[in-house]
């Protein structure tokens, strides 16, 4: 089979689109684009945009995006603008449209990693077999899991960034009594995600007793890195351990003990950070159950189009 089409992983931040050339039932990405989600009114927008600069008529869409479809709406609270699956058919001109949430297309395409796409958190001796979580701090905070079979691989979704976050620690415990003072369900994407980065950094302020300025995502990182900020390395440190045992939890709760693959636009401002943070004994730190995630290896994404190969790939599969 050869054909071409258009593949997007759209967050709530950034939407990245592709110009993918599917041939021996293989997706090579032949032009990308990277848009800012804020700067256009809508996703159909992007999509003409992206479509008129490489010269494309009406081709099939598989789009990758955060939230589920619901009576062809698509639910997500991080995404700036409506989305329905009627109105970007009508944008771009085409019935042949596929729909995926984002963190399955990622989860999917692992299949197309290789060494080289992957920074090792953790390396592990005697693997085990099993389903791979994919799981990351972004807009909102994704996971999805990934069971290879002799068919191709399936890709269950889950919402598990609305789950509510259950702290592991004093310090925890204060910074989740303290937002319960605004509501009464506080989801693990309120602390561990790009927005819940700066959430953290207020409420430890609080609780230290610092002015905390509001400071983007990006500006905590580099306090934190560059000038060893003590509230923002708090900050980034309580981050990457609650982030592992989050994940350390879904790794039992969804029965993965193939591999964790951590992915968003966070992490890779901060893997060596990541790795030496209490984010592995967090992990781990899950009582009897302990040589189980013992022998989980956990790795760090680092390739930029995986979300839209893996669109294209279940594209593919489902049609």
């Amino acid at each position: 089979m050869t054909a071409t089409l258009l593949a997007a992983d759209v967050g709530g931040t950034n939407a990245r689109i592709g110009l993918v050339r599917i041939a021996d039932d293989r997706p090579a990405v032949v032009r990308y684009e990277n848009y800012a989600c804020a700067e256009y009114p809508g996703l159909g927008a992007i999509l003409r945009h992206f479509l008129a600069s490489a010269g494309a008529g009406s081709i099939p869409c598989a789009i990758a995006c955060a939230g589920y479809v619901l009576d062809d709406v698509v639910v997500n609270d991080n995404l700036p603008w409506k989305v329905t699956l009627a109105g970007l058919r009508r944008d771009v001109g085409t019935d042949d449209l596929f729909f995926v949430n984002d963190f399955t297309a990622i989860a999917y395409g692992t299949i197309y990693l290789g060494p080289a796409d992957v920074f090792p958190i953790v390396s592990v001796d005697g693997k085990l077999d099993g389903p791979v979580l994919v799981v990351g701090p972004g807009t909102g905070l994704g996971a999805a899991l990934c069971i290879r079979g002799a068919n191709g691989p399936i890709v269950l979704p889950t919402e598990a960034g609305h789950g509510g976050l259950a702290p592991a620690t004093e310090l925890e415990v204060e910074i989740v009594r303290r937002l319960l003072r605004h509501a009464t369900h506080i989801p693990a994407e309120h602390i561990l995600s790009g927005p819940g980065l700066g959430n953290l950094y207020r409420v430890l302020g609080e609780i230290r007793g610092v002015d905390s300025a509001a400071l983007t995502p990006a500006q905590i990182t580099a306090a934190a890195l560059e000038r060893d900020e003590p509230l923002a390395r708090e900050t980034l440190d309580v981050f990457c351990g609650w982030l592992g045992s989050v994940a350390g939890n879904l790794v039992l709760q969804c029965g993965a003990p193939g591999g964790v693959y951590l992915a968003g636009g966070i992490l890779p401002r901060v893997r060596e950070f990541l790795k030496h943070s209490g984010f592995i004994a967090r992990f781990r730190d899950k009582g009897a159950r302990r040589p189980l995630l013992e022998r989980v290896p956990v790795g760090l994404i680092e390739h930029g189009q995986l979300g839209v190969l893996g669109a294209a790939g279940l594209y593919l599969q489902n049609r």
